[in-house]
């Protein structure tokens, strides 16, 4: 079973596991703030869970490049949609302050 380490903490799931329903099912959310409640609901259309990942994952879908390449993302940031990555092995997530968790001046949460 591939494991999930976010904020200290390591969550096995099932291989191919969506990695927002992952973070949720384990009461860590992929949003900040407000996003927790003003977000797509994993449609992959609001792009508030952008998360770092680093590990073994689904390829990015077209949807996915799409929303990362419209602002405020930029496509080129390495961020990755929690709702629309599929966990297929060990992963380490990072998530940044802000509405959308873009990279910053300030340090990721750990």
């Amino acid at each position: 079973m591939p494991t999930v380490t976010v904020r200290d903490r390591e969550i096995e799931c099932e291989e191919g596991a969506i990695l927002r329903d992952v973070l949720l099912e384990a009461g860590v959310s992929p949003h900040n703030g407000r996003a927790d409640t003003l977000n797509c609901g994993g449609h992959g259309t609001c792009g508030t869970c952008a998360v770092e990942v680093t590990g073994d994952v689904s390829d990015a879908g077209r949807r996915e490049r799409i929303r990362l390449s419209a602002p405020p993302h930029d496509r080129d940031a390495g961020l990755r949609l929690a709702c629309q990555t599929r966990v297929e092995g060990d992963v380490t997530v990072r998530k940044y302050p802000g509405f959308w968790g873009q990279h910053t001046d300030r340090e990721p949460e750990e």
